[in-house]
């Protein structure tokens, strides 16, 4: 009997605790775009800042750089091409 009341509060417990949220930021892409209004939602699917913001005209919407590219998170270059790593002296 005690085990089957501590088998429904355990699952009171987990049925009761708030949802998770999944994570928002695609990891493929290094920019997004956060639109705004009363459904706002996140857009990870530009290239680059300039595309988004081309994109953005005349919408309630801002452009951001994605916090979880995952070329970033690698090491990996940006997509540009740049370069921003410190070379040796040779």
């Amino acid at each position: 009997m005690r085990s089957a009341l501590l088998g429904f509060v355990a699952a009171g417990l987990i049925l009761a605790s708030g949802h998770a949220r999944a994570q928002t930021y695609d990891p493929d892409y290094p920019v997004c775009m956060q639109i705004y209004g009363p459904v706002g939602y996140l857009d990870c699917r530009y290239a680059s800042l300039q595309q988004c913001r081309f994109l953005a005209v005349g919408r309630s919407a801002s452009c951001l750089e994605n916090p979880y590219f995952a070329a970033r998170r690698k090491g990996r270059p940006l997509p540009s091409g740049r370069d921003d790593r410190r070379r040796a002296p040779q």
